[in-house]
């Protein structure tokens, strides 16, 4: 304490010494953190004077005398103090006996027991003194035993370790801490939540991850489906918010939120911050092979091959055999002209997951590309027995096709796909260009307007739709369909084809002005399409601006991004493989022949997965496959009819009934329609 305060003290003592009691102050001298010599003296003095009047403050026969019985009561005396300390001190008695020198009722409040119930000290803004424990007072006496031999300080001591500021806040005794949900309530959350975005309910299964997150903060399982259910939406702030939240919550040892997020800043154009991300989710743990998958094909897509099959080879390592990684290494190996490689490559994707729809689909398309249609066409089959409800393979099958002119098998397939999948817009969206190709406009009309109120957000459907009505002469239409689709993302590569099909219908009308400007925003959006660069040349020549069209083509080569691929490292990637495999070394020999082989590598692919996939029963596939097929679906064994109707129990003679009786927005679960009968049933019964 600094001089001021001693002197203030000091002079409280001296007002108070004449008519105040000593409880009075024995608190105003509690008040003084540190007293000074000055003090005490002040106090011994005060004391003194008023020892005929009241008993010895610590009797020297006895410690245990302290606090004596309690008076009956006592006036209440505001004193000002840092602690707030409102005593009591005792009225003059009739019969004259002196009052005791504290309250033990204002030290312990019999009402605050083990039931935890507040005195009504407390409530009067008094203060409340702890009652100790008894080996805290015997501890209390041995310390004090051996300190202070001043007998004021000695008692300041014992009274501060009886204070509930001196200690940590304890519990409240007799309160259970709230119990969580049993761990089965959050599986099934997440499970429903995962049901509901899958049926496009947002709005509910929101609600739900938000509830189990405010549970489970630690799950990282909720952080994740919150995000991907928010990206949907295209609320990439609030996706972002939730990864953030979820690697501090889960103190960045969750791989799963990393990758996520890294593939959200990806899709956001956010390379660098991506990359950074996808490096945080390898580090928290590097056995996650979709973070090194994910890097890798970000490292492909910027031109760098090198890093990126780097990457994939350090997936491998530290993940074994993924068929994710084999197939975006074949894709690799199909892009550099090695088709033997990625035969290779694709037929160990499948012997790691012979359930894999992307494997068999990527190789068909191989195939497809090579016009290897035979070959693609028993790839499809393989892909749709694999996954029989995926979407992607009934649609790329039935577009392969209606490409080769079997227009009634096309549309068969994309009629199952739409029938397992009636909330895609993707399966409509194709039907509907494949009616207007083949059929009439309206028809294809009705598909475009039931992809659209599906998922008003798709891009896609809005463009195809536009294009639709630019060919059949309605521009106005067009151009608001277009605007449509810019509306939900312009910064999309979607956004960027709906720009240059915008900007062909202008040039066709002779708005060029407009026309260049719709060209240059959508290079601005993705200046590798090669497509656009050569469309606003050739308008250029058009317009007799030749030097202007070289100059557009000779700005497309000056900043296109160069893939340079190393083909010497295949080998390296053996090795990385299996070091001892000479046979598989002989095979993908550089200086060999990329020619078809198709029938051998279909061949040695029937024989790896036939029996994973459709039995050892199956023997005959492999002589399906050897046998000379010339483009025409008969000469192939597999039944689609009896595979629908056998594993997915669906009649493809009522697949056209279906689809001009489907509404989309009346769509209703089993489980629903379930309830709504028995709630009939039920109101007709009290009825």
């Amino acid at each position: 304490m600094n001089l001021t305060e001693d002197e203030t003290v000091t002079t409280e003592l001296h007002h108070l010494s004449d008519r105040a009691p000593p409880p009075a102050i024995f608190a105003l001298l509690i008040s003084a953190r540190a007293p000074s010599k000055k003090i005490i003296k002040k106090m011994q003095q005060i004391l003194t004077s008023t020892k005929s009047q009241i008993p010895s403050l610590f009797p020297p026969q006895s410690p245990t005398n302290i606090f004596t019985a309690p008076p009956k009561s006592f006036p209440k005396i505001p004193i000002k103090s840092p602690f707030h300390v409102t005593l009591r001190t005792s009225s003059s008695s009739s019969n004259g006996s002196p009052p005791s020198v504290l309250d033990e009722s204002l030290l312990f409040d019999e009402s605050d027991g083990e039931d935890g119930r507040k005195s009504d000290a407390v409530r009067d803004g008094l203060l409340v003194v702890r009652r100790p424990q008894a080996n805290e007072v015997l501890a209390g006496r041995s310390e004090g035993g051996g300190g202070d031999p001043d007998p004021i300080n000695a008692g300041l001591s014992e009274f501060a370790k009886k204070m509930p500021m001196f200690e940590s806040p304890q519990p409240p005794t007799g309160a259970d801490p709230e119990a969580r949900p049993l761990e089965v309530n959050r599986e099934i959350a997440l499970y429903r939540a995962k049901v509901l975005t899958r049926n496009f309910k947002f709005k509910e299964a929101e609600e739900i991850l938000k509830k189990c997150l405010s549970i489970w903060p630690e799950d990282g399982r909720a952080y994740v489906a919150l995000g991907k259910l928010l990206s949907k939406q295209s609320r990439t702030e609030e996706a972002r918010s939730v990864y953030e939240i979820g690697c501090q919550a889960t103190q960045g040892e969750n791989s799963y939120i990393w990758q996520c997020w890294a593939v959200l800043e990806n899709k956001a154009g956010n390379v660098r911050r991506a990359r950074e991300l996808f490096d945080a989710a390898t580090v928290a743990d590097k056995r996650h092979v979709a973070a090194w998958h994910g890097w890798a094909v970000l490292e492909i897509k910027q031109g760098n091959v090198k890093k990126g099959r780097h990457l994939l080879a350090k997936g491998l390592k530290f993940c074994g055999g993924n068929e994710y990684i084999y197939q975006t290494l074949a894709l690799l190996e199909a892009r550099g002209g090695r088709f033997e490689q990625a035969r290779y490559l694709f037929r160990q994707a499948t012997i790691c997951n012979p359930k894999s729809c992307a494997s068999w689909l990527a190789w068909a398309q191989v195939e497809m590309q090579q016009e290897n249609n035979y070959a693609a066409r028993r790839l499809f089959e393989k892909a749709v027995q694999a996954s029989p409800k995926n979407r992607f393979a009934w649609h790329v099958w039935g577009i392969f096709e209606a490409n080769q002119g079997f227009i009634d098998k096309g549309r068969k397939l994309l009629n199952i796909g739409r029938a397992l999948n009636p909330r895609d817009p993707v399966l409509l969206q194709s039907l509907a260009l494949l009616e207007y190709k083949y059929s009439t406009a309206n028809l294809a009309r009705v598909l475009f307007r039931r992809a659209s109120e599906l998922d008003p957000r798709h891009q896609p459907v809005w463009i195809a739709w536009g294009w639709m009505e630019w060919k059949e002469g309605n521009l106005s239409t067009a151009r608001e369909l277009y605007q449509k689709a810019l509306s939900i993302n312009s910064s999309s590569e979607s956004a960027a084809r709906c720009l240059q099909a915008w900007g062909v219908l202008e040039q066709r009308v002779g708005n060029l002005s407009a026309a260049r400007q719709l060209f240059r925003s959508s290079l601005n959006i993705n200046s590798q399409s090669y497509v656009t660069w050569m469309t606003w040349a050739s308008l250029e020549e058009e317009q007799g601006n030749a030097i202007r069209a070289e100059e557009i083509r000779n700005l497309y080569f000056q900043q296109r991004t160069e893939v340079v691929d190393d083909a010497s490292w295949v080998m390296g990637f053996l090795d990385v493989i299996d070091p001892a495999l000479d046979s598989i070394k002989r095979l993908l020999k550089l200086d060999q022949n990329p020619g078809f082989g198709g029938r051998d590598a279909l061949r040695d692919m029937t024989k790896a997965s036939s029996a994973s996939i459709e039995g050892p029963e199956d023997s005959s596939s492999a002589d399906v496959v050897e046998s000379e097929g010339d483009g025409d679906p008969g000469t192939s064994n597999f039944d689609i009819d009896a595979f629908v109707r056998d594993k997915l129990s669906l009649d493809t003679s009522n697949l056209d009934a279906r689809l001009e009786s489907s509404e989309p927005s009346r769509y209703k679960s089993p489980r629903r329609i379930w309830r709504s009968e028995n709630r009939n049933t039920a109101l007709a019964r009290r009825g």
